[in-house]
Parts: structure tokens; sequence; C-alpha cells
């Protein structure tokens, strides 16, 4: 438990050097650390996020329940990233998304009280709020552009570019799934780079 804190508060002094001990002591002290086996559920759509997971160890994925019964992953989050859907976090709304553990995963979590207490208390905590929100965002936004300006081969070349550790730790299905392509597809594209 202490190492994924320990962990936690390292990741938080990389982003926001300005922490003092002090700040970060006090915020530790409202850490609570969560274990999860491979397929469990952190987050469940349909109920409210009551806290948000950073990845201490472990993967994760973000995935929604199509209107044909299919689940469509939406994103993939390793060590160092936050668990969450983060607007629906914020809206205090019950999310869309279903939050699933690919391999045993380690979550340093705080809840959404404790993340406002923290922001009045330190100016250097919100500095580092509005930096992940804006790296949410631009991975969000990435990933809409990435459907409306790539193809599905670029979108693969993409994955392997800025993902490299995830490709063997994800079942090529979620892939898939994630690309927004068929199996058989993904079979071609693999193919046809192997042979330039």
């Amino acid at each position: 438990m202490e190492a994924g804190i320990n962990t936690y508060l390292d990741a938080l002094r990389l982003i926001s050097p300005n922490l003092t001990d002090f700040e970060l002591s006090q915020f530790a002290a409202r850490l609570t650390v969560r274990e999860l086996k491979k397929k469990e559920l952190f987050l469940q759509a349909g109920k409210v996020q009551k806290t948000i997971g950073f990845i201490a160890t472990g993967l994760v994925r973000s995935f929604f329940i199509d209107n044909n019964g299919n689940e469509i992953t939406v994103g993939f989050y390793a060590e160092g990233d936050y668990a969450t859907h983060y607007p629906a976090f914020l809206s205090r709304q019950p999310s869309r998304y279903s939050i699933q553990c690919l391999e045993p995963t380690t979550f340093v979590c705080f809840s959404f009280e404790d993340q406002q207490w923290i922001y009045q208390q330190s100016p250097n905590y919100e500095k580092y709020g509005r930096l992940i929100a804006e790296e949410i965002l631009k991975r969000q936004q990435g990933r809409i552009e990435s459907f409306i300006f790539q193809t599905a081969e670029e979108r693969y070349l993409d994955f392997i570019k800025n993902r490299p550790g995830l490709f063997n730790r994800i079942s090529l299905s979620h892939l898939c799934s994630f690309l927004g392509i068929e199996r058989q597809t993904l079979t071609r594209i693999r193919q046809k780079l192997a042979h330039q």
C-alpha cells in the first residue's frame, strides 16, 4: 500500500515540483489504496464515480456497450495514468463508461471532496489539477480527430508508435475495438506492413 502511495506522490512531484513536503503529506493522509484483480471493474457504467484512481501498477481499459450489445473500447490506461471518466466525476453524474482491469491493478484513490479540499489548501494542487485536466482534454481531442483525419492503418501505426509498451499487454479484440476496425482488417494492415 505504501509503495503505491509513494509512486503517486513521486508522480505529483514530477508535474508540480513546487509542492512542499507538508502539502504532500496533507494529501497523502486522505489517499486510499485499492487493489483489483484482472477483469474486475473499477467503475461501472450507470454509477457515479466516487473516486479517481491513479494507477500505481497494472492496466485498465475504458469501454461502453453499444446498442447492439458490443463492447467498444475507448481507452487504455497504464501505470502513471488516471482511471476516470473525468467529466462525469466532476459533474457527479452517472458515467456512461465502465473501467475494467486488464491486469491485477493497484489504484491510489481520492474522492471528489478530497480533490476540492486540497485545491482550497494549495494553489500548487490547483495547478496540478489543471495540468492533468489539460492532458485528459488533449487525449480526448486526439482520439476524436484520429477518427476524423486518419485511416485505420494510420490509427494503428500511431498506437504502436505512441503506446509501444501496451501492444503485448492487450488483446487483439480490445485493440480492434479501440481502433474501430474488424479483426480481419487489422490482420490485413499487419500483413501489409510486414511486407514493406
